[in-house]
Parts: C-alpha cells; sequence; structure tokens
C-alpha cells in the first residue's frame, strides 16, 4: 500500500520533467542544425509531456511536409482555449456577441520562425523556447503565461529549411571552420531560403499565392494575435535587429502601434545589455509593404516586428568577424531564444493595455476609417474570371463586401485613367466599404497609391489590387448608401447542356483573363486543336473580341473522344462557351476557316535554371506553369541551354537573371528563333539579348545632361551624408507606371491600351527598329509609388512589352516581369498572350 502511495505521488512528478531539447536531440542545442523531421518530433514529444502545450498541424508543404503550430500557455487556459480564441474575435468585431470580462486580460502572443529556410537558426531556437515555456521549473514562465497564450510556428518554411540543413549535414567538416570562404560557408544554387517553388514566403502574406502562406493564414485569422514576432537572419557581420522598425512607417500604422514596439525593444535591450550584445534598432527594416511578416500583422491591429540575427546561410555553425571574435551558432541561438522570450514577458507584464488597445484599434478603424477613400466600387462588367479572382484573395484577407442592388450616382477616382469625375453604382457591382473590422487592410491594399514618407524603402512602394488585377474600379471619398446583398458568385450553367456537341460546327470562349488561358491550357493538353481570333469579329447578332478562342468541330476530326472531352474540359473550369451554328460570316472577321484565325497548336515550352538565373525569378516561371497555368515545362540547367535548340522545343522562357551567354549560344539561339522557336526574355534577361548579333534589342542611350555648369558644380559639392538620396535619385524600388499599348497586338488582346505595370528597374530600351513596340512609356507617365527623378526621366519613351519577328520565329521583350511574385493577375495573362497568341 505505502508503495502504490509513493508511485501515485511519484507519477505527477515524472510527468512534469519535459525532455530539454539537449536531452533529445543527437547534439546540443546550437552545436549544429537539425533535420527538419527531427525538429517535428521534438515538438511532438514535448506536446505528449506537457499540459502546457498542445500541437496541431495546420497543413503540409509542396514537399509533404507539415506546417506545425504549438500552442502555450497554463493548463487552465488551454481547457477554456476556445472560449479565449472566441472572446478574442468578438474583440475585434469578427465574431457578434459580447466580450467575456473574465478573458479580457489575456493577450496572445505568436512567434514565427525561419521563414526563409536558410535563416535557421530561427527554427533552432524555437526548440529552446518550447522547452522553456512548458518547463515546469522554469518560475518566470509559469507567471508569463497566466494571462498569455503563446503561438508558436517553429518553421514557416519546412522544405526550404530542410533544403539547407540537409545540404549543410553533408558538406560540413568535423572540426569548425571558421573561413567564410570555406564550402560549408557557399552555400549553392537555389539555396535554401525559399519553398519548393522558389518564392520568399515572407513577402506572401497578404497575396497568399503560395500554399504554406494559405494555410497559415487561415490560423492566424482563427487566432488575431496581439504581438507577432517574424524571427529572421541577416548577414553574419551585422549585430542583432530588434524593433522599433525603420522609416517609412505606412501612414496607417498608429502612434500606439510605434510607440509599443519601442517599449519591446527596450525590454530586449535590457537582457543584451547586461550580455553585452551588439544591437541595433530602426534602421533598414521599414513597415511600408504590407505583406510581410510584421506588416501584415500590424495591419490586422497586432504589433508585428522582425527580429533579424546576424548569421544566415553564411554563419554554419561558427565564421570569423571582421573585430577576430567568431559568431557560433550557439550565440545565435541564445539570442533569438532571449528576444523570442522578452516578447512573451512583455506580454504578460502589459497584457491589460494590450487586449484594450487591440479593441480600440478594431473599432476605430470601423468607425471612423483612417485612409481617405471609404468605399470602393468594382464593375460587374469585369470579366467574370477576373472578379472571382479578385473574391478569392478578399476572401482569403477576410475582408467584407457586398453586391450593389441598385443604382447611386457618386464623386470618386477611377483607376484606369487615374481621374476624379462622376459615377454610377450599377446593380451587381462589388462594393467594398472600409467600414469593417479590417478596415486598415483593406485601405492599404485597395488604395491608388501609399503615401511614403521616406524613399528610401526596403521593398516595393505600389502594389493597388484594382490596377494588379486589371479591374475597373472606383474609389470615393465618402461613405456609399447604396442597397446591397451578400455577393454570392453566380452558380455555373453549363452551356453544353442540351448542346449535342458532335454535331455542333464551332465553340467560342471570349479571352478576357487567367481563366481563360487556363481553359486554353486544358483543352492543347487534352490534344483539342484551338484557334484564336486576330480582330474583332461578328456572328449573328454576337460580337467578340479579338483573341476569342474558336473550337471547330473540323480542326478536330482526329480527335478520339472530341465531345466528351471538351464537354468536361469546359464543366471543369466553368467555361463559358458560346455555340457558333455556322463557320459562314456576314459581318466583319470573316469566316471561321479564314486567314483571321490563327491555329495555335500545342507548344512545348523550355526554360532555364541554375547558376546566372535569379532563382525567385526562375521559380516564378516554374510556378506559373505547374500552378497558374497547369501546363507542362521542361526546365534545363544553364549551361545545357544549346540542347534546347537542338531539340523539338516551341518555346524558350528565359527567367530573370545574369546569364552570361557566349557568343556561340546567342548565335545558335537567334538561329532557333529563325528557324521558328519563340524567345521569351524576362527583366533582366532582356540585357543578355540587347546588342547582340541577330537582335535588334539597344538600350537607350544616356540622356544628355541639361543641367548648367554651376548645376553640375554644386552637384558635385553634394555633402558626403546624403550620398543615399544621390542613389535613389536613379532608383525604382518598385512602383506602378501606365504603360501605352498597341491594343491592335495580340500581345495586348484582352488588356486594351494601357497596362498598369509594375516596375522594379531603370532597365531603358529604345523602340524597336524592326518589330512592334507594344507596351511603351510614354512622355510623364502616371506613377503610383516611388521614382526617382532620374529614373522617370531615364524611363520616358522607352520600350516596355516587344515582339520582333525574325525569319520564321520571333522573339518577345519584356522588361518589366508580369510574373513577380504571383500576385499581378494581370501581368500573368499579359505572359499567357505572349505565350498563346502570338504566333
Amino acid at each position: 500500500m505505502r508503495l502504490l502511495l509513493f508511485l501515485l505521488f511519484l507519477a505527477p512528478a515524472l510527468r512534469a520533467q519535459i525532455t530539454s531539447p539537449d536531452e533529445f536531440l543527437p547534439h546540443a542545442l546550437g552545436e549544429t542544425f537539425t533535420p527538419h523531421w527531427m525538429l517535428v518530433d521534438y515538438y511532438q514529444l514535448v506536446a505528449e509531456e506537457s499540459p502546457r502545450v498542445t500541437l496541431q498541424q495546420y497543413g503540409t508543404t509542396n514537399e509533404d511536409r507539415p506546417l506545425l503550430l504549438a500552442t502555450v500557455s497554463t493548463p487552465e487556459n488551454l481547457a477554456r482555449i476556445e472560449a479565449i480564441r472566441e472572446n478574442n474575435l468578438r474583440r475585434a468585431g469578427l465574431l457578434p456577441g459580447d466580450t467575456d470580462p473574465a478573458l479580457d486580460d489575456i493577450a496572445i502572443v505568436w512567434l514565427s520562425f525561419s521563414v526563409h529556410g536558410n535563416e535557421a537558426t530561427g527554427s533552432e531556437a524555437s526548440m529552446g523556447v518550447l522547452y522553456d515555456l512548458a518547463d515546469p521549473n522554469n518560475a518566470r514562465s509559469t507567471e508569463w503565461l497566466k494571462n498569455v497564450v503563446v503561438l508558436l510556428d517553429p518553421s514557416e518554411n519546412p522544405d526550404g529549411y530542410n533544403r539547407y540543413t540537409n545540404w549543410f549535414r553533408q558538406v560540413a567538416s568535423k572540426h569548425l571552420d571558421v573561413d567564410y570562404a570555406s564550402r560549408e560557408h557557399q552555400e549553392p544554387w537555389p539555396g535554401g531560403r525559399t519553398n519548393h517553388y522558389l518564392f520568399d514566403l515572407n513577402r506572401d502574406w497578404a497575396w497568399q499565392t503560395q500554399k504554406e502562406s494559405r494555410h497559415r493564414i487561415v490560423q492566424y485569422q482563427q487566432w488575431m494575435p496581439h504581438i507577432h514576432a517574424d524571427l529572421h537572419e541577416q548577414g553574419y557581420t551585422s549585430p542583432y535587429y530588434f524593433a522599433p522598425a525603420a522609416r517609412p512607417f505606412h501612414e496607417y500604422i498608429t502612434d500606439w502601434q510605434g510607440d509599443f514596439q519601442t517599449e519591446i525593444g527596450q525590454n530586449h535591450a535590457r537582457y543584451f545589455d547586461e550580455n553585452g550584445w551588439l544591437y541595433f534598432t530602426r534602421e533598414r527594416f521599414d513597415l511600408l509593404y504590407p505583406s510581410y511578416g510584421d506588416t501584415y500583422p500590424t495591419f490586422n491591429g497586432a504589433i508585428g516586428m522582425t527580429y533579424e540575427q546576424g548569421g544566415g546561410s553564411r554563419g554554419g555553425r561558427a565564421i570569423e568577424l571582421p573585430t577576430g571574435d567568431t559568431l557560433t551558432l550557439y550565440d545565435r541561438v541564445a539570442h533569438h531564444r532571449t528576444t523570442a522570450l522578452s516578447t512573451v514577458e512583455i506580454a504578460a507584464r502589459e497584457a491589460d493595455r494590450l487586449t484594450r488597445q487591440f479593441a480600440d484599434y478594431f473599432s476605430g478603424a470601423a468607425d471612423n476609417p483612417q485612409g481617405p477613400y471609404k468605399t470602393y466600387v468594382v464593375s460587374a462588367d469585369n470579366p467574370a474570371g477576373k472578379l472571382s479572382a479578385l473574391t478569392q484573395l478578399l476572401d482569403r484577407n477576410g475582408i467584407r463586401y457586398s453586391r450593389a442592388t441598385a443604382e447611386r450616382n457618386f464623386d470618386g477616382y477611377r483607376y484606369s485613367s487615374g481621374e476624379d469625375g462622376k459615377f454610377k453604382v450599377q446593380p451587381g457591382d462589388l462594393v467594398v466599404s472600409a467600414y469593417q473590422p479590417r478596415s486598415v487592410l483593406t485601405q492599404v491594399l485597395f488604395d491608388p497609391t501609399a503615401f511614403v514618407e521616406d524613399s528610401v524603402t526596403y521593398d516595393i512602394t505600389a502594389w493597388s489590387v484594382p490596377l494588379a488585377y486589371g479591374l475597373e474600379t472606383f474609389a470615393t471619398t465618402n461613405r456609399l448608401n447604396v442597397a446591397t446583398e451578400p455577393y454570392a458568385r453566380p452558380a455555373y450553367q453549363d452551356p453544353l447542356a442540351g448542346v449535342d456537341v458532335a454535331a455542333t460546327y464551332a465553340f467560342a470562349l471570349p479571352w478576357e483573363g487567367m481563366s481563360s488561358a487556363r481553359f486554353l491550357a486544358a483543352l492543347l493538353k487534352a490534344g483539342i486543336q484551338v484557334r484564336a481570333s486576330e480582330m474583332d469579329f461578328t456572328f449573328g447578332n454576337t460580337s467578340y473580341p479579338a483573341g476569342t478562342l474558336v473550337i471547330n468541330r473540323g480542326d478536330n476530326r482526329a480527335h478520339p473522344d472530341f465531345a466528351a472531352t471538351l464537354r468536361r474540359i469546359a464543366r471543369e473550369q466553368e467555361a463559358a462557351l458560346e455555340v457558333l451554328e455556322t463557320g459562314f460570316s456576314t459581318s466583319v472577321g470573316g469566316d471561321l476557316g479564314g486567314s483571321n484565325y490563327a491555329l495555335i497548336g500545342k507548344p512545348k515550352v523550355a526554360t532555364l535554371s541554375g547558376e546566372g538565373v535569379y532563382s525567385n525569378e526562375f521559380g516564378q516561371v516554374w510556378y506559373y506553369f505547374e500552378q497558374d497555368l497547369d501546363y507542362p515545362l521542361s526546365i534545363f540547367h544553364r549551361e545545357d541551354v544549346m540542347e534546347i535548340f537542338e531539340g523539338d522545343y516551341d518555346i524558350l522562357v528565359l527567367p530573370e537573371g545574369r546569364l552570361n551567354l557566349t557568343d556561340a549560344e546567342k548565335e545558335a539561339m537567334a538561329g532557333w528563333v529563325r528557324g521558328g522557336g519563340k524567345l521569351i526574355a524576362i527583366g533582366e534577361a532582356n540585357g543578355s539579348l540587347a546588342g547582340a548579333a541577330g537582335f535588334g534589342l539597344k538600350r537607350k542611350e544616356a540622356a544628355e545632361d541639361t543641367l548648367s555648369a554651376e548645376a553640375r558644380r554644386e552637384k558635385r559639392l553634394q555633402p558626403y551624408a546624403e550620398q543615399e538620396r544621390r542613389f535613389i535619385e536613379g532608383f525604382i524600388p518598385g512602383a506602378i507606371v501606365t504603360v501605352e499599348m498597341d491594343d491592335t497586338h495580340p500581345l495586348s488582346f484582352g488588356i486594351g491600351d494601357a497596362y498598369a505595370s509594375l516596375k522594379t528597374s531603370d532597365d531603358a530600351y529604345d523602340y524597336l527598329e524592326n518589330g512592334w513596340t507594344v507596351g511603351r512609356v510614354r512622355q510623364e507617365p502616371r506613377v503610383s509609388g516611388f521614382v526617382g527623378n532620374q529614373a522617370y526621366e531615364k524611363i520616358q519613351e522607352t520600350l516596355n512589352f516587344g515582339v520582333e519577328p525574325l525569319g520564321r520565329g520571333q522573339v518577345i521583350y519584356l522588361v518589366d516581369n508580369p510574373l513577380y511574385r504571383a500576385f499581378w493577375e494581370n501581368g500573368k495573362f499579359l505572359f499567357a498572350n505572349a505565350l498563346f497568341q502570338v504566333q
């Protein structure tokens, strides 16, 4: 009996012991990098051991690795965790009902680690943070967790983290090698920074183009934390960075958010001062671009912050610093562990203020939106596919919208022209009001331009969703009182229901957006022959725009199952096909068998990867074909480019990069184009072709210096302290520039005579002498975002998109990258024109 009582008393004590990382791992924490599977195992073990921890898998990556979220608090809080979570959503106005005062003083902190996989110290440190919070013998964390719920995402980018740690463990020497030039400090292309498709997930929070981001934001919106810290690494020679952030701050960031960042930074500084650790604040990392792991939470009411430890992929296990000291992985883990725990500490200390200010943020924004525009109206006349893409983005971000049921006149701003005027809401228009809980996020994403208080920025300075999606949209400074109803996407009505497809002469689908491109790609993969109209045409009482897809029964007589295949794909793609009973035209455009209707064929496409190709930009091409278009793509190493010219490829896409093509490769490439190939050069890849034999692309000559002698002399005497300002005169960090389009050319089909282009460099090329300058930047173009004054002058009267015929083939020059980060919806459509419409 005594033994039984002893065991009963002993059992809880045994269960209370939590395995530390040093006890679990085959190495000490900070000794080397941990494989991802072992990181997952440790989190699972602690969740089993600790009554303070629950663990959920909230999704998987493209390579089927788990995405994890650990919830850490007291057992009492975990027993009522759903009540705490829902109470917080009511506090933000995202759930109906009154809040529970008994739960109003519980703060929620979300800590995200290693969104860049080769900044792996974050994930390593997360194990120590989990242990410190779960350890029942840790009196400080025990006290903190009484009024804090901590959410830990140990690896935001498991595929990239796995790529880096596996490589490092394969090449690392037995003994520490601190020489930055040695092998283990030289990560090979493409590196582990990015995810499977080589996307930077830290730029994807708002756009959610990537699988990991979409899974994460579902969880984020269910919690809406009060503090979010994103733990990164930077160059190994830099001291540690933590909040407060650098300027510019987006103008909608509140004083409270800025001030509390300072309080958090002061708490961190206390620990760093005690240890003599170097750090800096208010430099480099600003709060403007809305799709970061600090800004996106900020625009969702949180105190959003980036923490940056020196190290990154160059850091390895240890590296020599310029001071002669050695920075070790142990050091880096200790620094991240300290700021993570310090964040929890201040949240516990200031929980009342955090929750109160959080509630005020949402109620204030919903009742009195900050920005000038209070209502956004998206015309129902926009293509259905583009409207669907927009509503998907709004749904993913939790932004509310409705459908107008009545007419109403209003004064407002028209995005397509950039002008103010008098407009009218029509029944069916999509209405987005800023009077809603996520008011700030709505305005940040929809405003035509963002005010940049300081032009030295870390990222792009313009991203307006209506311009990115190519949508006819209006904004008004008034709260638009118009009758609305919930916006529901119309149910798909199968246009082929009751139609004898096998007996119908032809079918047509207007070319309107990426939904049209996906439909075409599916048809081509299935072996169905498709034509595209090269000009507007009319059949009966229906007019069709240039670029319309035409599927003729006569072209598909050899297809073994034409009718059933077309019916299936139309239904899967929800294509609004229209029936053409005859091929005889009595109006403009000509008969369906005429020269106006070019056969698209089934192009075989190749692209390049590897050294010299920018990994992010290659990933954008790869992702576009596999995920946006679902069309086959063959990928070659850069050094194997000559193999493409000896194969049967129809299209070669050159991603951005410094390709360093040899004269022999350029000559072979030009010969391949003359033989009937299509070459599509994106962004900086155009520089590899400019001035080369066989290609007509030429860089714009430097503008004549029109300054007076006195002005030139004064410019040379500018003070050293203003060197950064002088640099940005020729800088375009990322701005929207209006491009004039030749709407008769297939490259602009479905886009029209103007295109809002996201320009991220001042690369400038002359108009083509032999070919078509389809997209051009004219004098004094309309700009949203920051463009340096010298860069603004340089890009005027230059080629933006061009097509040069070369023998039987064509070269397509896309100076601005239309696939940039995969969120520029209208750019993806323009790229589809380059693939399929330009014949």
